[in-house]
């Protein structure tokens, strides 16, 4: 009998169960089974964290101007906001100026006048050459009448007149684009046809009462229904109109599903960081994508307009100021995306990231020294700071996220403020934490020898 041979276990049923041990051919064939499920897992994650990501690229541009549109239709003070440069922008001015100036000059019968006197010299017996003198009146006379009217429009049109009654007939009907949109006839803005028409009637109405107290009779005769100025003219308007309700209404969810797709797309990806960054410059090349597309309609917008229903300036100054928000919104999140994809590349493993690490280490130590020696000490808040920096960065950093999603229509500036403030807290807790001096157990260990 072999002593070193251990017996099996006595089992109350009356069998024994001997315990498998694996061979090394099994452990091999196990961990080369194991291995290849955790393969195949990634590429699952891999996978579908890409069509999440594709998915959320694809979005990003529909959202933003989704989130435009919405916010520039349902809120007023938005709305005001938007519209309000137009009255102060000089080629507007003119357009409005010369319209009205023609319309008033148009029902003044300046002929009429010049044959009225001409026949009353003659019937008084004046000389011929007085009588073909008040004959040749009508071309002085027609000058100095649009001379007048011109003078008077434009003391009306650039004066702050012109940009209360825009701005109150505006706030009045701020439902103006929500009809341009959908095709109703009612508004400032609305839609005719195939054209986009601007309703200047408020400003019709206050140079009429202007020009009439200045004796010019005719100016009341200037027509009601001539109060429009053509501003986009294509021939697509109408699919326009439906892609613009459409994104209306997926106005207030497509931005969420968006944030959410890409926030999936990170969280299940095997590499997180990594993930982050990747979306980030993905969003940010989304958002130059989306800003070329800004800067091509607007170059088919001004080639659509023929220079005789609206000068070239008057045009592209009425683009420039009716997709201005959404350009900035934009930029904004075209900065955003910058600054995350870089923080994400900073907390990686790359050389120039270690090295900025390094040396932020290295000065925020430093600075944290001087205190120390300067007789600061943080104590055993510092020691908690310098145990938990992950966290109270996570905090920092998150803080600085919320600030901008609550900041009321956050702009470049905004972006660059929490960031700055965001540094400026990390450095100072970093500071702090490196002033905490030596523990407890350190000053023991140090006391010791």
């Amino acid at each position: 009998m072999n002593p070193a041979a251990t017996p099996d276990p006595p089992d109350s049923g009356g069998s024994a169960e001997r315990h498998h041990v694996m061979t090394a051919e099994e452990r091999a064939e196990y961990e080369r089974l194991r291995r290849h499920a955790a393969v195949r897992h990634r590429r699952l994650r891999h996978s579908g964290a890409s069509l999440l990501l594709l998915l959320a690229l694809l979005l990003a541009p529909l959202a933003v101007v989704a989130a435009w549109v919405q916010d520039t239709v349902s809120d007023t003070d938005r709305y005001v906001e938007t519209v309000a440069p137009l009255a102060s922008e000089p080629p507007v001015q003119e357009v409005v100026i010369n319209r009205l100036t023609d319309r008033v000059v148009a029902n003044v019968d300046v002929k009429a006048v010049t044959d009225s006197l001409t026949r009353v010299l003659q019937d008084a017996g004046a000389p011929p050459r007085v009588v073909a003198g008040a004959e040749s009146l009508e071309g002085p006379l027609r000058n100095a009448v649009r001379t007048v009217v011109d003078r008077t429009v434009t003391r009306v049109i650039t004066s702050d007149v012109f940009q209360q009654v825009w701005e109150g007939a505006n706030r009045r009907s701020h439902a103006a684009v929500v009809n341009m949109l959908t095709g109703e006839r009612e508004g400032a803005v609305r839609a005719e046809g195939d054209t986009v028409q601007l309703d200047v009637g408020a400003v019709v109405e206050e140079v009429r009462e202007r020009l009439v107290d200045a004796g010019f009779d005719k100016a009341a005769a200037i027509p009601d229904t001539d109060r429009t100025i053509t501003l986009f003219q294509a021939e697509e308007l109408g699919k326009a109109q439906d892609t613009m309700r459409l994104l209306d209404i997926l106005g207030t969810w497509l931005p969420v599903l968006t944030v959410v797709l890409a926030a999936l797309a990170v969280w299940t990806n095997p590499a997180h960081r990594v993930m982050l960054m990747i979306t980030a410059t993905g969003v940010g090349v989304m958002m130059v994508v989306l800003l070329v597309a800004l800067a091509v309609v607007r170059r088919v917008y001004l080639d659509s307009v023929p220079p005789t229903a609206l000068p070239t300036d008057a045009a592209a100054a009425i683009y420039d100021t009716f997709v201005r928000f959404l350009r900035d919104s934009t930029r904004t999140l075209l900065v955003v995306a910058v600054v995350t994809a870089l923080v994400a590349y900073l907390y990686g493993p790359g050389r120039p990231a270690r090295a900025v690490r390094m040396a932020t280490d290295r000065g925020t130590t430093a600075a944290g020294r001087r205190l120390g020696r300067a007789g600061v000490h943080t104590g055993s808040t510092g020691r908690l700071l310098a145990d938990h920096r992950a966290w109270t960065t996570g905090a920092v950093i998150a803080a600085g996220a919320l600030a901008l999603v609550l900041w009321n229509h956050p702009t470049v500036g905004a972006v660059a403020l929490v960031l700055g403030i965001a540094l400026a807290v990390l450095i100072i807790l970093a500071i702090l934490a490196a002033a905490a001096g030596p523990t407890a157990g350190h000053e023991d260990r140090a006391a010791a020898p």
